[in-house]
């Protein structure tokens, strides 16, 4: 299977390749890195990227800016950091690689446990990952020629820890458990599902 993923040099990217590049074709993608570079904010560069891969079973989205600050002081700028960077960035990958992607391929995007138990700076967060997961479920009963879509909604993770102070009393999830999630979703049958990763 050959499987774009993008942010494949992040922390939960690491994972997913590490998941699965033993036994796939993985196209790594990143901002300033991997085997392609692209601007996934950008409409224009999502669609080079695409015409540069060819053809293509599964794309991996790992990637994607969040704003993390006081509610008190956010402003629209603020918020359109997440809106724009991690929801219309994934968003438009769906939209626009459903006419590049194999029949019977997958997409998997990322939302968070923030979508469902938020914490506080993280309203903006909390906004866009339920919009994912929403998106995910719609996206899924429209879409043709067997092409499924799932999203994976990781907590805070171990390899993260810069992040733990936000998480007071959770428990960091494995990567290890991180990157079988995403498994999950390539290599299943289901379709319209967030798969929860938390410690």
């Amino acid at each position: 299977m050959k499987i774009i993923i993008i942010g494949a040099a992040g922390v939960i990217g690491s994972a997913i390749v590490s998941a699965l590049e033993t036994a796939h074709e993985i196209i790594k993608v990143g901002l300033k890195s991997g085997d392609i570079q692209a601007n996934i904010c950008d409409p224009a560069s999502i669609d080079e990227m695409y015409k540069k891969v060819g053809s293509f079973d599964a794309v991996i989205c790992a990637a994607g800016d969040g704003y993390f600050g006081p509610f008190s002081d956010m402003t629209d700028e603020n918020f359109r950091i997440s809106i724009d960077g991690k929801l219309m960035s994934q968003v438009n990958l769906v939209l626009i690689g459903q006419k590049y992607i194999s029949a019977k391929g997958s997409f998997t995007l990322t939302s968070g446990s923030l979508a469902n138990d938020p914490v506080p700076f993280g309203c903006s967060v909390s906004t866009v990952n339920a919009a994912i997961d929403g998106f995910i479920r719609s996206a899924a009963i429209e879409l043709q020629n067997g092409i499924r879509i799932n999203a994976v909604a990781p907590g805070v993770v171990e390899a993260a820890p810069a992040y733990f102070p936000y998480f007071p009393g959770n428990i960091p999830a494995s990567m290890h458990r991180v990157g079988q999630a995403y498994v999950k979703s390539v290599l299943g049958a289901q379709t319209g599902q967030t798969y929860p990763v938390i410690g």
